[in-house]
């Protein structure tokens, strides 16, 4: 971690100022756009981002990620953490 809070269940995710989240009809892709930065995420990841909306916290975006692919939550949760932190470090997201 680079001095960020850390994410937990109860964190309340939304884009940082400068980044945006859209879909590129170039690409034919969703992208985050952000300063000197162009990131694609795949299909899951998506999936996740979709769900930011800095009202939802974690363990909301969790549970319905639990209910579309019929997954554990353990298994989802674990992977949803960390990409959100991975985000909140490249601050692509913010708390």
């Amino acid at each position: 971690m680079t001095g960020s809070t850390k994410v937990d269940g109860g964190s309340v995710l939304r884009f940082a100022a400068h980044a945006r989240f859209r879909f590129d009809e170039t690409r034919q892709a969703w992208v985050v756009l952000a300063p000197e930065r162009l990131l694609l995420p795949d299909e899951q990841a998506v999936a996740v981002l979709k769900l930011i909306d800095g009202v939802r916290d974690a363990d909301a975006i969790i549970d319905q990620l639990g209910r579309e692919y019929q997954a554990p939550r353990e298994v989802i949760a674990g992977d949803v953490l960390t990409m959100l932190q991975d985000l909140v470090d490249k601050k692509v997201l913010r708390q």
